[in-house]
């Protein structure tokens, strides 16, 4: 086993508390990293008005991969406009680095509204609305205009779903749903229901099926446990990964990936949480998150049994403390995580 090269991006509200336990219990799996603290997001912002500086990117770019808490300021503040964390830092991440596949797997948890679903979406990064295509004509005027395109490439569409297909094949159900709205967007929805098909003629054990995304809403509700795999655009990725998340425990326990399957750029994983100003310092924040997205890093680094062993652990506490009902601190959850890790090594 090597020594990683990890970037920690802490962020704010109760990012660094989560990612100090996720940190904790990857040292307790025996993982050895080298760790580089990078101030980023809203706080450095409100600060100082910068993002993500040129210099810094760069530097993100030499590790083996990048471990983030949250981001983003208090609700009310003023100080953050709407949409300069999210495009000027989470998404230059992941347009500069080739984060082209986030990867969300929902697997239910006990006292969860969908307790046996096992879901993985695997979500367009890069493409899509979030593309920024569009701009505003007339700005203040009776006659605005604002448009906001939809950027489906084939090159991007096909090596998303070609990465579903592969996950497919690692799973028992082999199971690939594409989402989309192929009725009312005909010219992306067509592009991707294409693509699926001459994807699919090379996987003859995977078996495939499509959606809308409205009635996958409604599946998501109410039979989560017929999804495998699901692969769909950013925008409705977006969605419905928090609404499967919802189903599975609740996205404070969701963790995700952003991923550079050819390794040219290191990997960003967080948990799908926002920075809960309000719980701050008060050791109510779960790190499950955290550490579930830890492991997904671990993993995706070739420990794989190192990764396993972490969301087993992860599974015995929180079964542990659905049985008893009980509620337990930050610190609390990450030892107990740890000290199951200790034992079993």
């Amino acid at each position: 086993m090597g020594v990683f090269n990890i970037a920690v991006i802490g962020g704010d509200g109760i990012g660094p508390d989560v990612v100090a336990e996720a940190l904790k219990v990857i040292a307790s799996a025996g993982v050895r990293c080298e760790t580089t603290d990078y101030d980023l997001g809203a706080a450095r912002y409100a600060r100082t008005g910068d993002v993500l500086p040129d210099g810094v990117l760069e530097e993100l770019r030499d590790h083996d991969a990048i471990l983030l808490g949250a981001v983003g300021p208090p609700v009310g503040a003023t100080d953050v406009p709407a949409g300069v964390l999210e495009r000027g830092l989470l998404l230059r991440l992941r347009f500069e680095l080739d984060l082209y596949v986030n990867l969300r797997p929902c697997k239910g948890v006990p006292g969860a509204i969908a307790p046996d679903a096992d879901i993985c979406i695997v979500r367009e990064n890069t493409e899509g609305p979030y593309a920024g295509e569009g701009g505003l004509l007339r700005r203040g005027t009776p006659w605005e205009v604002a448009t906001q395109g939809s950027v489906n490439t084939r090159r991007g569409v096909e090596r998303c779903v070609r990465f579903a297909f592969e996950l497919a094949r690692t799973r028992p159900r082999h199971s690939v749903t594409l989402v989309h709205k192929t009725n009312v967007l005909t010219y992306a929805g067509g592009l991707w229901g294409r693509v699926v098909d001459e994807v699919a003629a090379g996987f003859p054990g995977i078996t495939t099926a499509y959606h809308h995304v409205d009635a996958a809403c409604i599946y998501l509700a109410t039979e989560p446990e017929r999804y495998d795999v699901i692969v769909t655009d950013n925008l409705f990725g977006d969605i419905l990964s928090d609404l499967a998340g919802a189903v599975t425990g609740g996205i404070g326990l969701a963790p995700s990936a952003n991923l550079n399957p050819e390794r040219t750029g290191p990997s960003l994983f967080e948990p799908v949480h926002g920075a809960a100003h309000d719980i701050v310092g008060t050791g109510r924040a779960n790190p499950i998150a955290a550490i579930r997205s830890a492991a997904m890093m671990v993993d995706f680094l070739g420990e794989h049994e190192a990764g396993a062993r972490i969301n087993r652990a992860v599974l015995d506490v929180q079964s542990e403390m659905a049985a008893r009902g009980s509620h337990m601190t930050t610190t609390a959850i990450g030892d107990a995580v740890a000290e199951r890790l200790q034992r079993c090594r």
